[in-house]
């Protein structure tokens, strides 16, 4: 019986299948979430360059009545390297770069630093509401600012991401933010006084 024992201490046969064994679950985790990181880096990249791309389009008068075939640009080029990926945009106009995220001016008659519904306010973006930002829809008129973001969602390429506590989908935002060209005079823009009742 020792002398069994001494063959097999001695006995380094299929020890690397055995450590291989061991560490292949590891190795490709690495590489699989190496895989991960590079394909949402190509689409980031990929994304920023549409979208600056389409915002140069977008601040001609022409951008005016082609909206739909700047975002099919984008979409195109994203859909390009992720075929099934969904695309949302989003375009809001300010008359000046310091409006931008800026909230509607309200009367804060209790001194609390937040808008009450029962305070008045100065609706500026014309819905009637009171707004945390006081940006229009669209892409605006001559000489606005203009806030093009576009929102990419496709699944991850490996289902294993979930179980380490990570999203299914990955979501991707590209902003840029630019001024139209003065192709005619800027409109002034008024806000309307409101007082909910």
């Amino acid at each position: 019986m020792a002398r069994i024992l001494r063959r097999l201490r001695r006995d380094r046969t299929a020890a690397s299948a055995a450590e291989f064994g061991l560490a292949a679950p590891i190795l490709m985790l690495i590489i699989a979430a190496t895989l991960q990181m590079a394909q949402a880096y190509y689409v980031r990249t990929i994304l920023q360059g549409a979208v600056n791309r389409a915002s140069r389009n977008s601040t001609l008068q022409s951008a005016q009545t082609s909206q739909t075939d700047i975002d099919a640009q984008v979409t195109r080029m994203v859909q390009d390297v992720m075929p099934a990926a969904a695309i949302t945009f989003v375009r809001k106009n300010y008359s000046d770069f310091t409006n931008v995220g800026q909230p509607e001016d309200f009367t804060d008659s209790n001194n609390n630093g937040i808008h009450d519904p029962t305070e008045c306010f100065v609706d500026l973006n014309g819905n009637g509401t009171w707004d945390d930002d006081v940006g229009k829809s669209g892409v605006g008129g001559a000489g606005d600012v203009v806030v093009y973001t576009v929102t990419v969602s496709y699944d991850q390429w490996f289902g294993f991401a979930h179980s380490l506590g990570l999203p299914l989908k990955q979501t991707l935002h590209a902003t840029t933010i630019l001024r139209n060209q003065p192709f005619a005079t800027q409109t002034t823009r008024t806000g309307q006084q409101i007082c909910p009742t």
